[in-house]
């Protein structure tokens, strides 16, 4: 599977949730595909939510979101994001830009939950980088 999301924004998420601990590479790949999977899981329950209603455009109360924050408040971009909607849906469909910026807010809520507990597992293995395999663990913990 590629991954449709840049790492260095990925990177970035993790970073500010890690404080004074570095961030591998690998780790940043990890969470990015984990993000990716969440999303098109996500989009896929939008175009279902889509559907009741008759519609065949994803609108960001398909994501269950009220109010959209402004785009430039987001670290992750909107544009892989929208790729990332695309992957388990049907091509007749279409994503708003609400709803493109609705799921960004929402994946990256989530990165920072995840990296926030990445960095924490890190800490516990007396360790000074945040790795892969602390994303790993998050997931077998708490999924």
């Amino acid at each position: 599977m590629s991954v449709e999301l840049p790492f260095a924004p990925v990177d970035t998420i993790i970073r500010r949730n890690a404080g004074q601990l570095r961030v591998s590479a690998e780790a940043a790949e990890e969470l990015a595909r984990r993000i990716q999977t969440h999303g098109a899981d996500l989009a896929a329950d939008a175009a279902i939510e889509a559907t009741r209603d008759g519609r065949k455009t994803l609108m960001a109360e398909d994501f269950g979101v009220e109010q959209v924050i402004d785009k430039d408040d987001l670290e992750l971009p909107v544009a892989p994001i929208d790729r990332i909607a695309r992957l388990d849906i049907d091509d007749s469909y279409r994503v708003s830009m609400n709803a493109r910026i609705a799921l960004a807010d929402i994946l990256e809520d989530y990165a920072d939950n995840v990296a926030t507990a990445a960095a924490t597992l890190a800490r516990h293995a007396d360790r000074r980088t945040v790795k892969a395999e602390d994303i790993q663990t998050y997931f077998e913990l708490f999924e």
